[in-house]
This record gives C-alpha cells, structure tokens and sequence, in this order.
C-alpha cells in the first residue's frame, strides 16, 4: 500500500483555508517601539555634544614600542618585482 503524502495534503488544503481565516490572526503586536539611534564619542562612550573633548588619558600607561623594518629586493632586482616574489611581497605566496 502507497504511503499518503500528509505533509503536501496538509499544504494544498493550507492553500485554501487560509485566505478564508479573520485577518487579526496574522497581525502583529499592536504597538511599534522605536530605538532612536544614540550619538556617543567613540574614544571615551560618553554622549555625544557639540563642543566634546575627550577627558586626558592615564598618564601611567606605558607608550607603545615597536619596531618597522623595510622589505628590500635582493640587490638584482631592485625597482623590479617579478613573478613568484611579487605574489610574496603581495602576501599570496604559497
């Protein structure tokens, strides 16, 4: 015996019935709340004025330290990049 396909019988007969039913059933909440949007300063979180300055930063924080260092071509090829060093000065190497 074939088995009866409940789900689509449920759906074609959800095709008809639902225009029928009252339209308060697919109506939200009857009020809308709103959020309005808040302007903060983005150094410090305190709202957001005309005239704003940021209060001075702890003077006991430590600087930050780091060092830059320069990529350079080997000395045959500088001013050129070619091929497969391009694609690693690039950051696609393999």
């Amino acid at each position: 015996m074939a088995r009866v396909p409940w789900i689509g019988l449920a759906a074609l007969i959800g095709m008809f019935v639902i225009p029928h039913l009252p339209s308060w059933i697919f109506e939200g909440p009857r009020t809308i709340k709103h959020w309005p949007r808040r302007h903060v300063c983005g150094v410090c979180g305190a709202p957001w004025t005309a005239g704003h300055t940021c209060p001075p930063a702890d003077p006991i924080a430590r600087p930050l330290r780091g060092e830059l260092r320069r990529l350079r071509p080997p000395a045959g090829q500088r001013g050129v990049v070619q091929g497969s060093s391009r694609r690693q000065v690039l950051g696609r190497g393999r």
